[in-house]
């Protein structure tokens, strides 16, 4: 089976996750295709507290197990079955649950440092950056993690300026350099995307 994989990293609430939905649902038509979220991939973090998880710093690279993602992007392009794993932000650790993903013709990425791990950076057929600005992120990543993470305001801003934007300085935003090609706008920018979709189709064509 042809299989493309395509990498979409940026800063946190830059519009990873609805660029990949739009690409999600253009590639439909040229054949199977999945999402895959390198949160998911966080380190398992059974053997520590819930009060000794909060304190952990998740936006460094080494507080995600790459080598499995890298592991399991490998099996999916061979032809091979996979078990993701699926991480709550709640507990702040991976559930119990894991989802069966089979080999697909298309495989999107996403995550803040995708391109920050050399490993993992290589698996990419397609690497793109999506670039935001960082007074709109934060809003979007306050309002995200107040609804849907149970996160209190003060934690979020404590957070952020602790260690969220000081690691995305540090790897985030350097990341861009190895980038195909760098999104600004996120999902809104209609160009890149029918430029993403006709790229995709050209390489599953060929």
């Amino acid at each position: 089976m042809n299989c493309t994989i395509i990498g979409i990293a940026g800063g946190t609430a830059s519009g990873k996750t609805t660029i990949a939905r739009k690409i999600y649902d253009l590639s439909q038509s040229l054949g199977s295709v999945v999402v895959i979220r390198m949160d998911d991939y966080y380190n398992d973090l059974s053997h520590l507290t819930l009060e000794e998880r909060k304190l952990i710093n998740y936006d460094h690279p080494s507080s995600y197990d790459s080598k499995l993602l890298v592991e399991h992007l490998k099996s999916l392009k061979n032809g091979i079955a996979i078990q993701r794993p699926t991480y709550d932000f709640v507990t702040h650790n991976r559930s119990s649950e894991v989802v069966r993903i089979d080999p697909v013709n298309v495989i999107i990425v996403e995550g803040i440092m995708l391109f920050a791990i050399p490993e993992l950076r290589a698996m990419f057929d397609i690497k793109l950056f999506v670039q935001t600005p960082d007074d709109l992120r934060f809003i979007r990543r306050l309002k995200r993690d107040i609804n849907e993470r149970g996160r209190s305001i003060e934690s979020v801003i404590n957070q952020y300026l602790t260690t969220v934007r000081p690691m995305h300085l540090d790897f985030v935003e350097p990341s861009k350099q190895f980038a195909d090609l760098i999104i600004p706008e996120g999902g809104e920018n209609k160009v890149a995307i029918d430029i993403i979709a006709a790229k995709i189709a050209d390489i599953l064509h060929k």
